[in-house]
């Protein structure tokens, strides 16, 4: 119980040291409107209240959890549950972080519309 009380702690911990490391560096315009409210259509951009886009976010994130955790443990025993929280920390949270703010930033354009709109489409063809 120690060991997963720790773990829980570096999740806090990490949110709200590292997460504020990561907010700066990428330098977050509070003014910016989300597609949300810029391209308002009332199907693909529409504003939630926070409590949705809290709940969908959760769904989302906890989805695969519940049988990863497990399938994990069985395999690399306690110290699955540690490699998960720094995973989470230094890779899967910054990953959603940037995913999100890019697309606010190219008007709620998905990854792939991003990475093609920078890069072109020359790297998605097939090569043969």
């Amino acid at each position: 119980m120690l060991f997963f009380s720790g773990c829980v702690a570096l999740l806090i911990l990490g949110y709200f040291t590292y997460g504020k490391f990561v907010e700066t560096i990428f330098g977050i315009d509070e003014n910016r409107q989300t597609p949300c409210y810029t391209m308002n259509d009332g199907v693909d951009y529409i504003s939630l209240p926070t409590w949705k886009v809290f709940f969908i976010q959760l769904l989302d994130i906890a989805g695969l959890g519940p049988i990863f955790g497990p399938i994990l443990a069985a395999l690399y025993g306690p110290v699955a549950l540690l490699w998960i929280v720094i995973g989470s920390i230094f890779a899967g949270g910054v990953h959603d972080y940037f995913s999100g703010m890019l697309s606010v930033r190219d008007g709620g354009k998905s990854i792939p519309e991003v990475v093609g709109s920078y890069m072109g489409i020359r790297p998605f063809e097939a090569h043969g």
